[in-house]
């Protein structure tokens, strides 16, 4: 009885969040309580399931990374990184691009184009041209610069968090193949987006972009910056202290509360709870799942299926992600699959290429569709806001290419360094 209902459960929590019907963070609150409140899981084992390490990582960098943004100093590397394009719409495009991957190697991508989106909005209306070529790169680019890194995308603090992986060890396993798929995404958007920058290029060589963007608290800037790149540090040097990454991004943002006298309630305002929350929902509801076995008898299916052949479980694991990822959440996919590579484990198979096919899969898999990651999510009401909507199908135009090619180079780069 307990997996017919941890599996309706379960089945209508993703389609809830699927569909956008009902908050995501309410439809996977909602699901873990149903798993509690109908007896499938113990009220003590569902909370015990909570990942702190994962919840605590991402509050501390939100709360470091609202401090920095209210310096304005990533709005003023945006606007330099547009002067300096000189009127060019595919230099723009590639600078903006630039600074979405890199500051979502670092930053979480939700909190990267929360910071990015709005000024690319603004810079497009002071240019008069359509921003939408600009936004959905820079969706494309923060998914893909977020697989860079532990902290650069919320699946990748979960797989982490999930294998005892550290940063260094990530980074070690993920930078190469991000930063080989961003520079084949650059040369994609040559040919994905000729004739909407084309369009612009005669209209943007008569503009001139005024002065905007300026740092507005240069001292505010110094320290933050400087704590921020402190704690990118401490990530490096955490596992070696026998430290996790939520124990580093939190003495971070506690030093940056000491120096800077901030008021937490004015910082803790501006944190996304609503995420958090979702987190912890979809904890519970996984929890649920994998108590009831239904888990267990997707590893043994997927098991049988492979064979237990460590090359074709890892190939499969890398597109099937990919797939689902277009089709929900990356978030809650991955969170799904986490249990299944754990008992698979537990049946003897190699699952440390697996833990890499998850990830990538999950994280270039998020781009093919407009509701595949959050940060997809987020671009497309901040534009829809401006009056620029992104439909499902123009985006689906540029994501799927871009996607493909991707899962291409990431089954080359798996089977090369993993597999042989």
């Amino acid at each position: 009885m307990d997996v017919w209902v941890a599996g309706a459960i379960f089945s209508i929590t993703y389609a809830l969040i699927a569909t956008d019907r009902v908050h995501k963070t309410v439809a996977a609150l909602m699901g873990g309580v149903l798993m509690i409140a109908l007896g499938v899981v113990p009220q003590e084992d569902a909370l015990a399931a909570i990942d702190l390490n994962v919840i605590l990582l991402l509050l501390g960098m939100m709360v470091i990374a609202n401090v920095v943004s209210q310096t304005g100093v990533f709005q003023w590397i945006a606007f330099s990184a547009i002067r300096m394009a000189r009127g060019r719409p595919w230099r723009i495009l590639v600078a903006l691009c630039l600074i979405t991957a890199i500051a979502s190697a670092f930053l979480d991508n939700v909190t990267t184009v929360l910071l990015i989106a709005p000024v690319t909005l603004f810079a497009a209306s002071a240019l008069r041209v359509s921003p939408l070529p600009y936004l959905i790169a820079e969706i494309l680019a923060s998914n893909i610069g977020g697989a860079a890194t532990l902290i650069g995308d919320p699946p990748n603090i979960l797989i982490a968090s999930a294998a005892g992986i550290d940063f260094v060890t990530f980074a070690a396993n993920m930078a190469p193949i991000a930063v080989a798929v961003f520079v084949a995404f650059l040369l994609l958007c040559r040919l994905l987006f000729r004739r909407e920058l084309r369009r612009q290029e005669d209209a943007l060589r008569s503009i001139v972009l005024e002065e905007s963007g300026s740092i507005t608290d240069v001292r505010l800037m110094a320290i933050s910056v400087g704590v921020l790149l402190l704690t990118v540090v401490g990530f490096f040097l955490a596992a070696p202290l026998g430290l996790e990454s939520a124990t580093i991004a939190l003495l971070g943002a506690s030093i940056l509360f000491v120096i800077t006298g901030k008021d937490p309630a004015e910082v803790f305002a501006e944190v996304e709870w609503s995420t958090l929350i979702f987190f912890v929902g979809l904890f519970m509801v996984v929890e649920g799942v994998v108590h009831a076995g239904i888990i267990d008898a997707v590893a043994r299916a997927f098991f049988t299926a492979t064979g237990g052949d460590v090359t074709a479980a890892s190939i499969g694991l890398l597109w099937f992600s990919g797939v689902a990822s277009a089709i929900v959440d990356n978030i809650p996919w991955t969170a799904t699959m986490i249990p299944v590579i754990s008992d698979l484990a537990g049946r003897g198979v190699e699952v440390g290429p697996l833990w890499w096919s998850l990830a990538l899969g999950a994280d270039l898999g998020g781009n093919a569709t407009i509701i595949g990651a959050s940060a997809n999510v987020i671009i497309a009401i901040l534009a829809a806001r401006a009056g620029h909507e992104i439909s499902f199908r123009r985006f689906l135009r540029y994501g799927v290419p871009v996607v493909v090619v991707s899962l291409l180079m990431s089954t080359g780069y798996l089977w090369l360094r993993y597999l042989i």
